[in-house]
């Protein structure tokens, strides 16, 4: 199905929360408070059978006493009545909803695999795309939405995350808002029921407000659409992913958490790689890689200089380098001559640079000057 609807998910008129509530703390209540207090510039319906008002707003009973059609309906109700609910909403017009309750199959239980169906099969007659269950949410700052329970609201920026788990995205808000870098979308899946990776890349490939995507993943449903949809995002803008579940012991621990099976880790490295994805294998590499995207510079080639003290160190960086599919610069002699006149004479003369282990801070400082007046030169890496 791909992208059909995803403008009442990203781009919504007109919101419903179905469970809001203003119990303290409670997720209903996290939820309306995002969802009020973020200035997205429509109307929000809360829904709660119990309550008159929410957060000063008039409360609806029912599904049925909304006095509009709902783009997008975010559920934070019992597992039971979702599928009645994705019915109700999409016989009304309603095309996209956040699921946000747990209970629809994770770890294979059969009670939580009948709902889940229940409710996929609620949605099919009216195309309406569910997002979930069992996720955060998301969060849209350029447009004033944030649909999660989330603890913080992020700045608005042009880098995409989407993740299959809440707590990851929560210490990504964490850390980012210290370093006041903005994204475009946060995007948690849960459990994938219907809106999976490969459409969220779809959409992403093509949207204006993004210039990176960034995922982490513990499995993937749909192998040939993620390929697929990975390659076309991959020719446009940068995407980094970091897979979970690399061990047998992780693997297990995914398939518990998502309901889904994490697969052989070389199997998801060679498709990563051949769909021209980057992936990194730690999250304090995901972050290294959310810092280096933020600062919104692109490399014009694959071309690298290597500026270090240590001869040892540069081979070494020179190895990752050719791993990595990248390649040394190649120093023209006009450059050389150039780093002749600052630079002590048992230099390396190649590429790595080496300036030799008694370097001061002006001896890099100079070469590093040299280099970056050199037209042909991209990128220096210093050691």
């Amino acid at each position: 199905m791909t992208i059909r609807n995803f403008d009442a998910l990203f781009a919504p008129k007109a919101i419903a929360l179905i469970g809001a509530s203003n119990e303290p703390r409670s997720v209903g209540a996290v939820l309306a408070h995002n969802l009020f207090d973020n200035g997205f510039a429509g109307p929000i319906m809360a829904v709660n059978p119990h309550e008159r008002a929410i957060r000063s707003s008039l409360n609806y009973r029912s599904v049925g006493e909304l006095p509009e059609t709902p783009d997008l309906a975010v559920i934070a109700t019992p597992p039971a009545t979702v599928p009645g609910l994705i019915g109700e909403l999409g016989a009304r017009g309603c095309r996209a909803a956040i699921v946000i309750t747990a209970g629809f199959g994770e770890g294979a239980r059969a009670e939580g695999q009948a709902l889940r169906q229940a409710m996929l099969d609620a949605a099919k007659p009216h195309l309406l795309r569910i997002l979930g269950p069992n996720c955060l949410g998301l969060m849209s700052p350029h447009r004033g939405i944030n649909a999660s329970f989330a603890h913080l609201s992020p700045k608005a920026g042009d880098i995409a995350f989407l993740t299959q788990s809440g707590a990851v995205a929560t210490a990504v808000l964490d850390w980012a808002q210290t370093r006041h870098i903005g994204f475009s979308h946060i995007v948690s899946l849960g459990d994938m029921s219907d809106i999976d990776f490969g459409d969220l890349l779809d959409y992403f490939a093509l949207d204006a407000q993004t210039r990176a995507i960034l995922l982490y993943v513990e499995s993937i449903t749909h192998a040939r659409k993620f390929m697929s949809a990975a390659r076309a995002a991959a020719r446009t803008k940068p995407v980094v992913v970091v897979k979970a579940g690399r061990s047998d012991a992780g693997a297990r621990a995914a398939l518990s958490h998502t309901g889904a099976l994490a697969g052989a880790d070389m199997v998801y490295d060679a498709a990563f790689r051949r769909a021209g994805l980057l992936r990194v294998r730690t999250l304090a590499e995901l972050f290294e890689a959310f810092s280096t995207l933020a600062t919104g510079m692109r490399l014009a080639s694959e071309e690298l200089m290597i500026l270090t003290n240590g001869g040892g160190l540069g081979v070494l960086a020179a190895d990752e380098v050719d791993a990595q599919g990248c390649v040394l610069s190649e120093l023209s002699e006009a450059l050389m001559q150039r780093l002749d006149g600052v630079l002590p004479e048992p230099w390396s003369r190649g590429n790595p640079i080496d300036i030799l282990g008694d370097a001061s801070g002006k001896r890099y400082g100079d070469a590093l000057r040299v280099l970056l007046e050199e037209e042909a030169q991209h990128a220096v890496l210093v050691i």
